[in-house]
Formats: C-alpha cells, structure tokens, sequence
C-alpha cells in the first residue's frame, strides 16, 4: 500500500520511475537496498539522525533551541509467497508513557490477480500526498506543512504515516499507464470506529501517460456522527523531471462544516537540481491556513543533499517559517543510513 523508497540523498528515482509509482499505489514497494532473507522475505530499514538550531522570535521574545538526536529508526520485514505479499514496518515511535521503544507502525497484506487488481487489508498509510512516509519520501528534513501554534498540519501532510495510519481495506487497479486506490478505513489512528461513526473513505488515482510527468489526484471523507467534525480533502499533485532537473507541485483543500474553522488549504511547490550523482540541492515554497486567527504558516526551504556513499546520505537545510508575529529560522543537518 505504501510506498517505500530511499530519500534523494542516495539518488534514488522517487518519482522518476513510472513503474513504481504504479505499483506504489496498490502494492508494495522495496528500495534498492533491501537485503534478501530468502525468496519469500526481505528486510530494509533505515537510521535516522540530526542535529538542529532553531531560533524564535515572536516579537516581544526570542529564543534558541538545539537538539541532537537519532530521530528514527525503523526495520521493514517484506514477505512475498505466491499472489500474497506483505510487510510489517518497526519503528522506535515514543509510546503513551512517553518511553520510546518499537512498535509496529504498518502491517499489512495484499492479494493480487491476475487482471491488475488487488486487495490489501491492515494497518498503513495514505496514498494521498506528494510527500510520502518518515524520511524515505522527503526531498528535504522538513515537511512542507505545520502550525507554530495549533496543530491542523496534520490535515495537510497527508503522506505522513505516522500522523496519519489507518486500519481498513483497500481495493485497488493498475492499468497500463493508470492506477486507481479506493480505501475504507477506521479513522486515524484508531483501531475502532467511534460509536456512530461509520468508515472514512480515501479514492487515490495516479497517471503517468505523459513521459516523465507524474500525476496524482486524491479524495478523503471523514466520516463522523456530527456533520460539523467531517471534512472533505482534495489532494492534486504533479511532477515532472528534464535532464539534472526535477519540479513538483500540490494543492490540498481541507473543508469543513465546522464554522469556528472553515475551509483551509495548503499549496507547495519544489524544485530539486542534481549538480552530479552525488551532489544536489532543493529548494522548498510552501503554505497552508491554520485555525489559529487565519494566520497561515509560510515556509521556504534551502536543502543541499549529498550522498557520502551509497546507503549513506546528508541533508543541510535552512528553513525559514514564519506565522503571524511568529518568525523561526531553522538549521538541520541530518544523516540517513538506509539498508
């Protein structure tokens, strides 16, 4: 169901190649570096690590902050016998209790046939979403979207599993050039509906007819007992690559009968130049509207990447984010180990 691939430090083609994004969307999807058990499993993972300064000024008062810390660590078992596949992803999420220790993240099986359609059934994520999972899908340290004050970011990094990991059902087909995702799930993060509550739905439809153009469209109904706690999501999204240079954009409309927060959106747009096969550098536009006094959270992002070897890969970034009377400049410097 979800995709998982190595970040753009190692010089993956995340969105390059139209054969993964194809099976991406109904199946599953191992990276490069994935190490074969035996011929019914496969394990990769990665390791992530960094190191940030954040300066805050909200106008009356500033502050600095760092941290230095591994941030994630996550271990994918990939089972694959006959027309079933599956995977079970590991991760060191903090728990309740606020002890960090490993759990499961993703589990989730897939039934394919023969004429292209399949049926996974368990725990993932959206297929909603240009950026995808942890690190793996992420041209940058960051992600796009967020809110200085609240906490709708949420609603916008739709591609974020661990903010936004259903259990549920889906149904999905792989044309030629097309595949279409259809999700019936309990709401987020829960493993039951809510008394009342019937299933949310998700319809994901990914085409790549257009030589090295990647588009994606997108639906998300959360379906709730009362009308004002529903939303709808549209979710677009398109990519293209020509010679060293790769260009994305996404719009994302949130709305909602809820008139305390009315109709948000979010926009972002990227683009990412690779100097050589080792050396590269994105640069990051994004916004989105927050429920806090309609202040939106506008953000621009720096990234040089560079891949040290082939499993190993560095990000610098600077980001500048700034939200009302509430400016943060942010200077990360993160290493991924993928295996």
């Amino acid at each position: 169901m979800v995709e998982i691939l190595l970040k753009q430090t190692n010089k993956q083609t995340t969105m390059k190649n139209k054969i993964l994004a194809l099976l991406a969307s109904v199946g599953l999807v191992a990276s490069a570096s994935a190490v074969d058990v035996n011929e019914n499993l496969k394990i990769q993972g990665f390791l992530d690590f960094s190191y940030t300064n954040t300066e805050t000024d909200n106008g009356a008062t500033s502050a600095d902050a760092q941290t230095l810390e591994m941030d994630e660590v996550e271990i994918d078992f990939l089972f694959n016998v006959g027309d079933v596949s599956g995977e079970v992803h590991l991760d060191n999420g903090d728990s309740p209790d606020g002890d960090s220790g490993f759990d499961i993240e993703q589990a989730h099986f897939t039934y394919s046939l023969d004429n292209g359609v399949s049926f996974t059934f368990g725990n993932y994520g959206s297929n909603l979403g240009f950026e995808r999972e942890d690190p793996a899908g992420l041209y940058t340290y960051s992600r796009a979207y967020g809110d200085l004050v609240g906490a709708r970011s949420s609603s916008f990094n739709l591609g974020d599993v661990d903010s936004n990991d259903v259990h549920g059902v889906v149904i999905g087909y792989a044309g030629d050039n097309y595949s279409i995702t259809a999700s019936l799930h309990n709401p987020s993060g829960t493993r039951e509906n809510h008394e009342d509550d019937n299933a949310d739905l998700e319809v994901a439809i990914a085409y790549t007819g257009i030589e090295n153009v990647n588009l994606g469209v997108g639906y998300y109904f959360t379906n709730r007992a009362l009308n004002s706690d529903e939303e709808d999501i549209l979710n677009f999204h398109v990519s293209t690559s020509f010679g060293k240079v790769f260009v994305a954009g996404e719009y994302t409309e949130v709305q909602t009968e809820n008139v305390a927060f009315g109709d948000l959106d979010a926009y972002m747009l990227l683009l990412d130049y690779d100097f050589n096969d080792k050396f590269g550098a994105a640069l990051r536009i994004s916004s989105n509207e927050t429920e806090t006094a309609n202040e939106d959270y506008d953000k621009i992002t720096i990234a040089p990447n560079y891949a040290i070897t082939d499993s190993l890969g560095a990000i610098i970034e600077y980001s500048d984010i700034d939200q009302g009377s509430i400016d943060v400049n942010q200077l990360a410097i993160e290493l991924t180990y993928t295996f």
